[in-house]
């Protein structure tokens, strides 16, 4: 067996040092855009509606102005979200490289 030291890290945007948008979250908020639909969404992701509310709420409640607008039609992202969630994806690819690179630096073990 060939074992090799890996770096492994998640990589969340935090908001005033708090968890705010990471790799779920970034899907919820494409799925709402895909279906127009909180409860939808959630369950195209196997999880809760209140789950997904509460991820929404917490981001809207933390961006000071909503991400996700919801009425009687349904729901539907902000520009702001669509902005975020291109901000997130960009951030963690570079997130990714770095990680790659930290883990070619690593010592690895002899046979």
């Amino acid at each position: 067996m060939n074992s090799m030291l890996k770096a492994d890290g998640r990589f969340w945007l935090t908001l005033d040092g708090r968890n705010f948008l990471g790799r779920g979250r970034v899907e919820l908020l494409q799925r709402i855009r895909e279906t127009g639909s909180i409860s939808k969404a959630a369950k195209a992701m196997k999880m809760s509606y209140k789950a997904a509310w509460d991820a929404v709420d917490a981001m809207n409640t933390a961006w000071g102005s909503p991400i996700v607008e919801s009425g009687p039609a349904g729901s539907r992202l902000a520009r702001d979200a669509e902005q975020l969630i291109a901000a997130f994806q960009e951030a963690e690819a570079q997130h990714a490289a770095f990680m790659a690179k930290l883990a070619e630096s690593l010592p690895q073990r002899t046979p």
